[in-house]
């Protein structure tokens, strides 16, 4: 496969390198792990796509349970921290990490077809990160959507999954900013700092996409993909919470049709 275009968050990832993984967001991740195994029916038989994996944090704690993982990411930095990672964890040979875009997933035979027993896409690792709008697709849905039909064509008949997204009505509650809510889009334009592992600092763009239940519910089938259920979340605070309006996370589980 020839390498993706080079994507707007690969700067932001470039810059962050591991001090990615000091922010607060990143901290609970055995907890959501811990959680997702029950909820998704996982065990050390199945192998799980991790797309949007970013320097490996989900793929790995998955992998120290005997799980296999596919992780895919559009950072090649990132990509090459999970490597190092998993080679000092011990589990490089339950993980395997590709540079690639998770909206072109469909027909990328690393990917599509594998049929996987189960995928996920957290933290706004691939789905929800749309970046700039584009004139035609200004809620950046077709991405989205891409990134969920790519989900599709992995897993096997049956498979389950777990994609989180930015709730709305979080966004709309809790913003210091609130022009930077677009009402129209539901897309967040976010001005923000970034800290590198050397304490350096640097100003950069983040557009998040957000999503009520519904909006997720009818986005989903769209897709070809069945919501099991939808709940509230914080990261590393998992737990299958009924939709609420004050928590920053909607976790959608489902399925692909068997």
């Amino acid at each position: 496969m020839s390498e993706p275009t080079r994507h707007w968050f690969e700067d932001v990832a470039d810059y962050l390198g591991p001090a990615y993984l000091r922010y607060s967001f990143t901290m609970g991740t055995d907890q959501e792990v811990g959680f997702l195994v029950d909820a998704l029916g996982l065990s050390p038989a199945d192998t799980v796509l991790d797309v949007g994996c970013g320097p490996g944090r989900h793929s790995l704690a998955l992998a120290r349970l005997g799980i296999r993982v596919v992780g895919v990411d559009i950072s090649a930095r990132f990509v090459g921290l999970a490597d190092e990672s998993a080679e000092k964890a011990g589990v490089s040979d339950l993980v395997e990490f590709h540079r690639a875009d998770a909206r072109a997933m469909t027909g990328d035979d690393r990917f599509a077809g594998r049929g996987f027993s189960a995928a996920i896409s957290l933290c706004q690792g691939a789905f929800g990160l749309g970046g700039p709008p584009e004139r035609d697709d200004p809620q950046n849905l077709v991405p989205d959507s891409a990134v969920l039909s790519g989900i599709r064509e992995s897993l096997a008949p049956g498979g389950h999954f777990a994609v989180s997204a930015f709730s709305s009505y979080f966004q709309l509650q809790w913003l210091e900013d609130q022009d930077s809510f677009c009402a129209a889009t539901a897309v967040n334009h976010e001005q923000t700092e970034l800290k590198n592992a050397d304490g350096r600092t640097t100003d950069a763009e983040l557009w998040t996409t957000c999503y009520t239940p519904r909006e997720l519910r009818l986005l989903v089938s769209s897709c070809g993909l069945t919501c099991d259920s939808i709940h509230s979340v914080t990261p590393g605070e998992y737990a299958a919470n009924d939709p609420a309006v004050d928590s920053p996370e909607f976790l959608v589980l489902g399925s692909r049709p068997a």
